[in-house]
């Protein structure tokens, strides 16, 4: 009889989003592309006359940055994303020292040098951004749209700021997406809503240990089968809402 060699075990993933939060994420991108694509077209002269179709153009630029906040708005079902919006919307001590340290990504024995949480400064930062940003272009643009009801002054206002944020849009989104595509272990998280626990504990080093005591891992097969991954996302979004130490931690003197 010849023995067998015993199975490797299987391995274990963190779950990090889950499908609502990806298809937020994904279609809020996805418009915000198309709004930034369509801008472009308008605004630049070479382009315009390349593309032509300046009416068809604008009447999709129009309806997809209306249409900007209602994933936002349709994902505060998500009882994980509602969680997710806490964490973004808050800044823990460790938060305030990322952004003073230039080692703020620096890792020792397999863990980042400062306790991140699930996001880290950089990432709160940008969410507020995009938060200001699509509200700011989503009053504008109406008043653009629907100048009758407004004085001069606010047209021209809103044309002036319309136009000069759509540039600082441009470079923040071409920056996340430089981020995004450089960074694996990220890109994978948003892709399919599982990231390898090493790289969590590389980059979120505080995110990663709550993970692992509310038990928010997946065993994948050896041969890369992840189809168990999305049968769990009803189970992340009971366990989405620990207290992690970010949530109860502020900068002293805040309120």
């Amino acid at each position: 009889m010849h023995q067998h060699d015993a199975a490797p075990p299987a391995r274990t993933w963190l779950l990090r989003f889950t499908r609502a939060e990806r298809a937020i994420h994904h279609v809020t991108g996805s418009l915000m592309l198309i709004c930034i694509a369509t801008a472009a077209c308008l605004y630049l002269p070479a382009l315009s006359t390349l593309v032509g179709h300046r009416e068809t153009l604008k009447t999709v630029h129009v309806w997809c940055g209306f249409a900007l906040p209602v994933p936002i708005i349709l994902g505060l079902i998500s009882r994980a994303f509602r969680a997710d919006l806490r964490r973004l919307n808050r800044f823990a001590p460790h938060d305030w020292e990322w952004l003073r340290r230039r080692d703020r990504r620096a890792v020792r024995g397999g863990r980042g040098v400062l306790p991140v949480g699930k996001f880290n400064a950089g990432q709160k930062l940008n969410a507020a951004f995009v938060a200001g940003a699509i509200l700011l272009m989503l009053g504008t643009g109406e008043i653009m749209t629907f100048p009758d009801p407004w004085s001069d002054r606010w047209r021209t206002g809103s044309t002036f700021v319309h136009d000069w944020l759509f540039l600082v849009i441009v470079a923040v989104t071409a920056g996340h997406l430089w981020e995004a595509l450089r960074d694996r272990g990220a890109l994978q998280g948003m892709l399919t809503g599982r990231v390898d626990p090493d790289w969590a504990a590389r980059h979120h080093a505080g995110w990663a240990d709550a993970s692992q005591r509310s038990h928010d891992t997946v065993p994948t097969s050896p041969d890369g089968d992840n189809s168990q991954v999305n049968d769990v996302d009803a189970e992340m979004d009971k366990s989405s809402a620990e207290d992690d130490s970010e949530f109860a931690k502020r900068r002293p003197g805040t309120s």
